[in-house]
């Protein structure tokens, strides 16, 4: 059965309503979660942790991108509040790799590895901070194909979903070709 066009707008208006406070929610949890348990002092823990956020991550995102083609509802939601949470996935993964000597230079506080996160997912640098160690670069080599493979096709999903929705008429306008005009 289909929704109607204002109930259809109505779910659309609440879901992106909820993102604010979804997208919210997740940078506060970043900045306050304790993060101590993983680093180098456990590192089979952390890559461990590390592999399986991410596969779930990329499993929710591939399911959200499938629920994009067949324009399911909260979908747009769903990949936008996914995409942010991989960001902070691998600034936490910065965060707790900066507290093994050698493996950062200027990388010290959770801010700082939003900024590198963010600043590796745009291809861009500054210099302020520099990946020294092995793990750091194999975690930034993940995020620049993880981003490529995962997040490059969220987006694209996410843009056609939009585009798709955008382009729609609005239920019970007359489309062209239609010859029930007036008279």
């Amino acid at each position: 059965m289909e929704e109607s066009g204002g109930r259809r707008s109505a779910s659309h208006a609440r879901a992106w309503l909820l993102l604010a406070p979804l997208v919210l929610g997740l940078f506060v949890a970043y900045f306050l979660l304790p993060v101590r348990v993983l680093g180098p002092q456990r590192p089979e823990l952390s890559w461990t942790v590390f592999g399986l956020v991410l596969t779930v991550i990329a499993v929710l995102l591939l399911k959200h991108m499938r629920d994009a083609l067949f324009d399911r509802p909260g979908t747009a939601v769903a990949l936008v509040s996914l995409m942010c949470l991989t960001v902070l996935v691998f600034s936490s993964a910065y965060f707790v790799i900066s507290h093994d000597p050698g493996e950062f230079q200027g990388l010290r506080t959770r801010l700082d590895a939003l900024y590198f996160t963010l600043l590796t997912l745009a291809t861009l640098s500054y210099g302020d901070i520099a990946p020294r160690g092995q793990s750091a670069r194999l975690v930034i080599l993940l995020q620049i194909l993880y981003t490529f493979v995962f997040l490059t096709a969220a987006a694209t999903s996410l843009t056609g979903r939009l585009r798709r929705t955008a382009a729609r008429p609005p239920r019970g306008a007359a489309r062209d070709g239609d010859d029930r005009g007036p008279g």
